[in-house]
């Protein structure tokens, strides 16, 4: 998906009543987009270049043998990452899953024995994280600083489990309503004590279908919050855990830029 600048913003820069301004930001999990006293800011788009990138994880399989891949356990992390802006009044959470490639090259090895030579071929799976740049359209507007967090998320467990009645909202059939299938209606983001914990169909529905009293941290959207365990991980982070090479490779970080008209005037809303 690409991002263009909406007419009226266009229009407004053009006219000179806005000013088009980029933001970069990278490698640490937070930062803050300043806006200064009489102004706001409008975000229009960003481009999101995902950490992990330069990393490659190598498994040689003989063709001998049983085929049998696996999600590699350090690149699997950098396959869900977080983009969140807060302006103070609203929060605006962005998941991304980033694709992960491999590459099948073929070869023959020689393995000398004594008195033998036994030449056999082995399959190279290499596999690294697409860090191309994703793009998005947004339209965030604030007059107060704007705080961008953005980290990997490592786990969505399962807390609950249920049967979905059948209602006017859920309709046999269309929905999962009346099912026999116990879907998942309660997954915690974040920290084991204290995790955000989503909850499905939405926390109404849940506690009114009876299946059990809201949790403190219940909500109604799926975003991850900080803790380096088992929730959202500062990227710079999890890279230091694998080494200073790899921490301070710029590939291997990730990179965001905003696009945002800049009004030096008060939000249209708050006039008058």
């Amino acid at each position: 998906m690409s991002w263009s600048i909406p007419t009226r913003i266009e229009e407004d820069i053009i006219s000179g009543k806005a000013q088009y301004r980029t933001f970069q930001t990278g490698v640490g999990g937070q930062s803050i987009l300043p806006v200064s006293n009489n102004a706001y800011a409008v975000i229009f788009g960003y481009d999101f270049s995902p950490a992990g990138g330069g990393i490659s994880r190598q498994t040689i399989i003989s063709t001998s043998s049983t085929i049998t891949l696996q999600t590699d356990p350090i690149l699997r992390a950098f396959e869900t990452q977080q983009i969140s802006f807060y302006t103070g009044t609203d929060f605006f959470p962005f998941v991304h899953h980033v694709n992960s490639m491999t590459q099948i090259a073929n070869r023959s090895v020689t393995n000398v024995a004594i008195g033998t030579d036994n030449v056999f071929n082995q399959q190279l799976y290499l596999t690294e994280i697409d860090n191309t740049a994703i793009s998005r359209q947004v339209y965030i507007t604030s007059d107060k600083d704007i705080t961008i967090s953005v980290g990997l998320i490592k786990d969505s467990p399962r807390a609950s489990a249920n049967n979905i009645p059948q209602t006017n909202r859920t309709p046999a059939l269309l929905t999962y309503g009346g099912s026999a299938q116990a879907v998942t209606t309660q997954a915690d983001f974040g920290p084991a004590v204290t995790p955000i914990q989503f909850m499905q169909p939405s926390p109404k529905d849940y506690q009114d279908f009876g299946f059990g009293l809201l949790p403190n941290g219940a909500s109604g959207q799926a975003f991850a919050t900080p803790d380096a365990g088992r929730g959202l991980v500062d990227p710079s982070v999890y890279l230091n855990s694998l080494g200073a090479t790899v921490r301070d490779a710029a590939a291997s970080n990730y990179f965001l830029n905003l696009h945002y008209a800049l009004y030096t005037e008060s939000v249209p809303e708050q006039r008058g």
